[in-house]
């Protein structure tokens, strides 16, 4: 039991999180390398992480601290303690907007000090490309700079004083021209006195030179700076427990300026020529990082706002008016042409914001897009940034393409181009001993070759376990010396990092995709065809970018909701990762820390088209959960037994299926869970959360009510001689048997506007409850037998129209997963849309449009729109805006992603918290805060059952808005 002090101190101990299960989320940061650490801690206060650091010295463990976890090189992991200061140390303690300051603790994200900021009209400066989910602790730690850097600097030239706690407990502040302790002042001024020489012809001499110590800031013509010294040391020297930052005036406007060239090299080239006033950004990509984003699903088209080229530079500017700042981006082209090195193949110039996003979304993706190159093949960090002076960039990427060609190597390189710094990720092969020499050849003779251009082995990310070992190709004894004595002043005992910058581990020890890897060759039960079907390849598509820790967009509800690593995207692949590996997770599939990582995924698909890897965590938590309790009844008995929900919602289409064999049975069960007792000890014994209410069954099944119907109209019987084109209605679970308005205002809509409607003969269904729930023999043999029955439809070529988007993406997307040799499953899996998507083509071609403007109590009507997560994720909601706007409906829609209920996950015991919380994270509110007789639109039914738990609205399909904008029946 967790013990507190009357002052709500908790015990360095009762910190601790040593259990398996946090340990492996924890294994690896964004790099190659992987560590286990002995244990992990989330400290909320400054006494905490004292009494953690007296508890890892009386342990003899090494202490690394650790952000957002982004870091490229190994910088944020290891064996010992790691403390995370990401989840509970991170207030903004004040701004200064007069003195343009900020005191920040650790865990501060990036991009929330720069909102903050953002209300007086600053900003802080640096923003790498992880600016949504980095820490400015981590940031100053590894010296990180960003695209704005050519205006702004590094962290460590925002950096006005720093307070570090050392090993032994004490704090000390760091400020230009002393410390806060005598001793260590003197030792730092000695350390500069004995190198000063050195320190003014090694270190310093261009702005992205950060391997190593930043010592020359000791000098004093630096102003003996120690805070900006201490920046970079990458957790070698202390735990940082407050910063002193400074915040700069933002541009009143600016304008985007992007050139084309040829190629990549011709883009280093012309680059140092644009570092002229008002140029913030001259950031550079290569053409093969857009053939990788394009191989990614639903981005075949991606970069088209791009002007045609082979390499590319992204010019910010900025100016007083809008004019001005786009009179400014429209010089650049000129500047490069008359600088007589290359010439500008074409160039845009960009205003609207909503332009300038898209623009930069596609650099800002990068880290994680090349990742995988645009053969599908795997691509790895290592040799990640690289900088020379940027006169010398475009000769040094030429070579370095031709050491790349020279080892039968590829890479996507993307950087801040106008500083000299080229990001790079490389195809690596770390799964053979002859992968990893080949590994360990290119980095040393890269080594050897950035140093040739006056370089440095990192550019901004810190050296880490990639490339501490080569400091001392770079660098003089002298200046490893000194680096020595820096460490040694502030942590003599080597407590902090050991093995990053001095005494540094080998670069190809520990290597996580390394040889070993694989203890176990896992046979999935879906394809995996984008990763030549094996669990493995799936796996490693995660690098540890740390997309999934943002709370910008959808993914992932559960971190935003818990703010714990272990439930963010990221933590449940290490603990896959981990299961495969089989050394610390020894149970393959049964192992009980992977099943608790992936409990609290809500299958919401958001990380299918939101991470730049496209990681589909519904699909592997559904594998793993297959393999973890096996198949049929005998799952739901003995010590592995499936939780009861799974039978109750897993099989929820079976059993109305039967409850209908019966008229009248609906009506009775929905009578008989008005009673409470009763409705309570039914959800009790059905593994179901008690605190909700019970769904509800409608009367009898949509298809009884349309088989009726047609009995008395002839509707469904044969042509009906009008010629009218046919479409096919998909009957899915829930509108079938729970909710059948949507259906009914389908059928209305769709024949109004022109069409016969069919629905299939017999009982279909996707199976989405069976996959959800991980039962997927079942499932397949339920696809199956739908697909029979969907034969002949299908051999007539009509359009399949879904109204439940969970369902369409089931039909779309996973049955061909599933099924992947059955031609009947690609012919459904293509010929199923949406009622929105198809309404918006039906407008789009011409077609009859019988609806009027939409108009509540004389007004044009206004609606909050909840779009399920799965259509946000895979489907998309741009036809359905489009109907609505030819509707006339002003549409507010909800953008934090997943409702919170997302079909079994919230009816399941232990899930209500999170649940509630995604709910009150933004549409609750919207729909409290909406004005009388706005219309609350949400396509999903566990949407639906969501808004009227959580509120006093009912939620409402397009298919009946639509319907309500019919005009009156003459």
């Amino acid at each position: 039991m967790t013990t507190t002090r009357t002052d709500g101190h908790v015990p360095a101990q009762a910190l601790l999180r040593a259990d398996l299960t946090t340990r492996a989320a924890y294994v690896s940061d964004a790099s190659i390398y992987r560590r286990v650490p002995a244990a992990v801690a989330e400290p909320r206060s400054v006494e905490e992480i004292r009494d953690l650091l007296a508890l890892a010295r009386e342990r003899g463990w090494p202490v690394v601290s650790r952000g957002g976890g982004t870091s490229v090189a190994g910088n944020a992991i290891g064996d010992g303690l790691v403390i995370d200061t990401s989840r509970y140390f991170n207030r903004i303690i004040s701004i200064d907007p007069d003195a343009g300051t900020a005191v920040i603790e650790p865990g501060v994200v990036c991009d929330q000090l720069r909102d903050a900021a953002g209300e007086f009209g600053l900003t802080y400066g640096p923003d790498p490309s992880t600016h949504s989910r980095c820490t400015v602790g981590g940031m100053v730690a590894n010296n990180a700079c960003g695209s704005h850097s050519v205006a702004w600097g590094t962290s460590a030239e925002n950096l006005i004083a720093v307070t570090v706690m050392l090993a032994d407990g004490r704090e000390v502040e760091l400020t230009a021209g002393a410390t806060s302790d005598d001793a260590l002042t003197a030792t730092l001024a000695g350390i500069r006195n004995d190198h000063r020489a050195m320190l003014r012809t090694e270190l310093g001499q261009f702005p992205r030179q950060v391997s190593g110590y930043g010592l020359h800031y000791l000098l004093e013509e630096k102003g003996f700076d120690t805070a900006k010294a201490f920046a970079g040391t990458e957790g070698t020297c202390g735990v940082i427990t407050r910063m002193t930052v400074k915040l700069v005036r933002k541009p009143a406007h600016t304008a985007l300026a992007v050139l084309s060239f040829d190629d990549a090299f011709d883009a280093a080239t012309a680059a140092p020529a644009l570092r002229v006033r008002d140029v913030s950004t001259i950031e550079g990509m290569g053409g093969d990082l857009l053939d990788a984003l394009r191989m990614r699903p639903g981005q075949e088209t991606a970069g088209q706002e791009l002007p045609e080229g082979g390499g590319w530079l992204y010019c910010e500017v900025g100016g007083r008016t809008l004019e001005e700042a786009e009179a400014r981006a429209l010089e650049l082209r000129a500047i490069v042409d008359s600088a007589g090195k290359v010439t500008v193949r074409n160039a845009v110039v960009v205003t609207e914001p909503g332009e300038v996003r898209a623009l930069w979304r596609i650099r800002e993706a990068s880290a994680g897009i090349v990742t995988r190159l645009p053969d599908g093949g795997e691509a790895w960090p290592g040799w990640e940034d690289s900088a020379v002076p940027p006169e010398h960039l475009g000769d040094y990427l030429r070579d370095l393409y031709g050491l790349l060609a020279e080892l039968d190597l590829r890479g996507i390189p993307f950087g801040h181009f106008g500083e000299g710094c080229v990001h790079i990720r490389i195809s690596f092969d770390f799964a053979t001993d002859a992968g990893v020499e080949v590994y360990r050849t290119f980095i040393e003779r890269a080594a050897r070759l950035v140093h040739r251009y006056g370089g440095s082995v990192s550019g901004e990310h810190g050296d880490g376990r990639a490339r501490s070992e080569l400091l001392s190709t770079i660098y003089s004894p002298e200046a490893l010396q000194s680096f020595r004595e820096f460490k040694r002043a502030f942590d003599p005992e080597g407590v902090f990092n050991p093995g990053v910058l001095v005494d540094p581990e080998p670069i190809d020890r520990g290597i996580r995709p390394g040889p070993g890897a694989r203890q176990f060759e896992l046979k999935p039960v879906h394809a995996f065809t984008h990763d030549g079907g094996s669990v493995a390849g799936a796996l490693n598509r995660c690098v540890g970018v740390g997309a999934c820790r943002s709370d910008v967009g959808a993914m992932c509800p559960s971190f935003v909701a818990t703010g714990d690593e272990v439930h963010s995207t990221r933590g449940r692949m290490r603990s896959l990762a981990e299961m495969l590996r089989g050394d610390f997770l020894k149970d393959g599939w049964k192992s009980k820390e992977t099943l608790e990582a992936l409990d609290l995924c809500l299958s919401c698909k958001a990380c299918a088209t939101e991470c730049p890897v496209n990681v589909d965590m519904a699909t592997y938590k559904s594998e793993f959960l297959h393999h973890h309790y096996g198949e049929g009844l005998r799952s739901f008995v003995g010590r592995n037994r499936r939780p009861m929900a799974h039978a109750t919602m897993g099989w929820l289409p079976v059993l109305a299926r039967l409850m209908n064999l019966v008229p009248g049975i609906p009506a009775l069960a929905n009578a008989s869970m008005r009673i409470k007792p009763l409705q309570k000890t039914v959800m009790r014994l059905g593994g179901v959360e008690t605190q909700r209410e019970m769904i509800t069954f409608a009367d009898k099944p949509l298809t009884s009510w349309f088989k009726a119907r047609a009995k008395t109209s002839g509707r469904q019987a044969g042509d009906d001689g009008t010629g009218r084109p046919s479409v096919v209605l998909w009957p899915d679970s829930w509108t079938n048997f729970m909710s059948d308005g949507p259906g009914k205002a389908a059928v209305e809509v769709l024949e109004a506007m022109g069409y016969r409607v069919l629905i299939p003969m017999g009982d279909v269904c996707c199976g989405m409850t069976w996959h959800s729930t991980g039962q997927l023999d079942a499932l397949k043999r339920e696809v199956a037998r739908t697909l029979g029955v969907m034969e002949p439809l299908l051999e007539a070529g009509y359009p399949v129209i879904g109204l439940e988007p969970s369902c369409t993406v089931m039909l779309q997307d996973e049955i061909t997963e599933l099924l992947p040799g059955d031609p009947r499953a690609k012919a459904l899996s293509e010929r199923t849309v949406t009622l929105g998507r198809f309404v918006a083509d039906h407008l789009e071609a011409g077609g009859d449009w019988p609806f009027r403007p939409l108009e509540v109590e004389g007004r044009a009507a206004e609606a909050v729109c909840q779009v399920h997560c799965h259509q946000k994720s895979m489907l998309g909601y741009d036809p359905e805006l489009k109907v609505l706007e030819k509707l006339g409906v002003d549409v507010d829609m909800v953008g934090g992603g997943c409702c919170g209920l997302a079909g079994n996950f919230g009816f399941e015991p232990g899930h209500l918290e999170v649940s509630r919380t995604l709910g009150e994270r933004e549409l609750f509110p919207k729909i409290r805060a909406a004005a009388d007789g706005t219309i609350v639109l949400a396509d999903g039914f566990s949407c639906r059952t969501q808004i009227a738990e959580g509120t006093d609205a009912e939620g409402i399909t397009l298919a009946e808005v639509l319907r309500a904008a019919l005009p009156p029946a003459s």
